[in-house]
């Protein structure tokens, strides 16, 4: 489709065109009407989007306000207001405190959703979706105890990046990476860094030490893989030895 666009779409329409991107599936556009008032050219577009292929698109008409994937976005006295939007249907199936998920995952899904939220909506409007975000949180088993210290963390964060301008990480090479799988009961991060920083940090000549945790596989990865397994090589030459061998033998 994208072929698509480029040679018939975009150079056709490209006077009503004034923004045009397209995310795999969803079309976000800036339609500018024709001079003669009459909305000929909008019914060519859409009948020009629906000749390829046997998939059709689902069109709405121009207007001054529209949701695009999770944004809710409008024009409004010449300005461009945007609020969170989230699906009547949706579930919020956030990970539950009793999950084998490493703590990084719920700390990660609480800063994100902070930023994102912050990001899209006015100040009233990020109050209230932060609240229910909570409550969604609490309803899956959370206590606000444990919650507490994150948000905390989180808007900490968030107001420290908002206040910088530039961004600056010391980068270096000589790091010494240790990746594990998560499981609750084994040792925590913070024993292994006390154990290296006693026992291996003299030793070594690393500038500093970094702990990778990834989640262990569940269900879902299981049943419903993503990648499909890779075959060993075979070696023809091999096989074929193998093959008269055994057909000398008997």
């Amino acid at each position: 489709f994208g072929r698509y666009e480029n040679s018939i779409i975009l150079p056709r329409f490209n006077s009503n065109l004034l923004y045009y991107k397209r995310y795999i599936d969803d079309i976000f556009g800036i339609w500018l009407p024709s001079t003669n008032g009459t909305d000929e050219t909008w019914r060519l577009f859409t009948t020009e989007l629906n000749k390829w292929g046997r998939l059709k698109w689902k069109i709405e008409q121009p207007s001054l306000q529209t949701v695009f994937l999770d944004l809710n976005i409008q024009l409004k006295n010449q300005e461009i207001i945007t609020s969170t939007y989230q699906k009547a249907m949706n579930l919020y199936l956030y990970i539950p405190p009793l999950s084998a998920h490493p703590p990084s995952c719920l700390k990660g899904l609480i800063a994100g959703e902070m930023r994102r939220y912050w990001l899209q909506n006015n100040l009233t409007d990020f109050k209230v979706i932060l609240s229910k975000f909570i409550d969604r949180l609490l309803d899956r088993g959370h206590t606000i105890n444990t919650l507490k210290p994150i948000f905390i963390q989180a808007a900490t964060a968030l107001d420290n990046r908002l206040l910088s301008s530039t961004f600056t990480t010391k980068q270096t090479e000589n790091t010494l990476y240790i990746h594990r799988t998560f499981h609750p009961n084994v040792i925590k991060p913070f024993e292994i860094r006390q154990l290296y920083e006693k026992i291996l940090r003299p030793s070594l000549t690393y500038d500093r030490m970094i702990i990778a945790t990834s989640r262990p596989k569940n269900l879902k990865d299981v049943l419903t893989r993503t990648v499909l397994p890779s075959h060993p090589k075979i070696d023809v030459q091999e096989t074929v030895d193998k093959l008269k061998a055994s057909l000398n033998m008997t």
